[in-house]
Order: structure tokens, then C-alpha cells, then sequence
């Protein structure tokens, strides 16, 4: 079996965390006409099967791209830097201040006040707000960047990853809170 096509390769696009989401658009369409059944009802059932592996392909790969932290985490294993079920190492500062957020969120847990968890929820924004205009530049210069320092940006980005889905947790953590309030 070959080796998956690479979703940028497939629309001619290059690799880029932040990609032209009106071309991809219209190469989507453009790719959903070219390989839609009705098109091809008449031709061989090998040249069926194919159109409906590439229409297939064609839903996954714009899926994929277009949502900015399924794009983020599929560039990332791309790139080897994301292995499922693999335990990540964050910074320790990093794992330090979630420490202490923790311990709030415990301590909201076992007491709720709506003004402590209005405080964490706060913290938690500020922190994410920080980590999101920390990366922007990143993501945003990764295409024009020269191979050899794409590595080194990688690695920015997967660190911002690892930290991004941690503070998520910790927001649906205090969602489920607010709920039960």
C-alpha cells in the first residue's frame, strides 16, 4: 500500500499553518465535482472504487486543513512530533502553574464559589490569550521560513500544542463546574 498522500500535496498547496481557506475551498469543490459518483456511474467499477477513494480523500484532507487545530496537530505528526497514546513532556514552569490551577480546580471542586472559579476561569483565558499571541507570529511566518529553520518552529508550535489541549481540559473542567451551578 503506498504511503499516504500528503493533504497539502494533494491540493498543490504549500505547507502552512495558516493557508488561503478561500483556495482550499474551491479546490475542495473543484476536487468534489471531478470525483462525485454520478460523474462516473457509467465507467469501470476499478475506475468507480478510485473515485471514491479520492472523493474520500478529498472530505478528509479538507476537513483536516481547514479546521485550524486539526490542521495544527496534523502538520505536528507530519513531522514525527506527535505520537498518539505517547506521554509528552511539557516545561516544568508549564507543568508548575497548571499544578497550581489543579489544586484551585480541586478545591472548587470539594467548596464551589463562583467567585474563585470566576477567578480561575480568568487566569486560565489570560493564560491561553498569551500562549495564542506568543504563537501567531510563528504560525503565521512558518511558510516563508528557510527549511533549515523550520525544525526549531515545529518545535515552538508542538510546545504550544501540548499547552493548548492541557489549558483546554482545564476549561471544560470549569464548564462542567458552571454547569452543575
Amino acid at each position: 500500500m503506498p504511503a499516504a498522500l500528503n493533504y497539502f500535496d494533494f491540493y498543490g498547496l504549500p505547507e502552512s499553518f495558516r493557508p488561503n481557506e478561500a483556495a482550499l475551498k474551491r479546490l475542495y469543490y473543484a476536487k468534489s465535482r471531478e470525483t462525485h459518483p454520478d460523474f462516473h456511474a457509467t465507467s469501470s467499477s476499478e475506475n468507480q472504487a478510485e473515485m471514491l477513494r479520492q472523493a474520500t480523500l478529498n472530505t478528509d484532507a479538507y476537513r483536516t486543513l481547514s479546521d485550524p487545530d486539526q490542521r495544527m496537530a496534523y502538520l505536528l505528526r507530519q513531522h514525527g512530533l506527535l505520537e498518539e497514546g505517547k506521554q509528552e513532556q511539557l516545561p516544568p514552569d508549564f507543568l508548575m502553574d497548571m499544578m497550581d490551577l489543579n489544586e484551585q480546580l480541586m478545591e472548587l471542586e470539594m467548596a464551589p464559589d463562583a467567585a474563585a472559579q470566576a477567578n480561575v476561569a480568568a487566569e486560565v483565558q489570560a493564560l491561553a490569550d498569551t500562549l495564542d499571541a506568543g504563537i501567531e507570529p510563528v504560525l503565521a511566518g512558518y511558510e516563508q521560513l528557510p527549511a533549515d529553520h523550520r525544525p526549531a518552529a515545529l518545535q515552538q508550535i508542538r510546545t504550544y500544542y501540548l499547552k493548548k489541549r492541557y489549558l483546554l481540559r482545564i476549561q471544560q473542567q470549569l464548564a462542567t463546574f458552571a454547569a452543575r451551578s
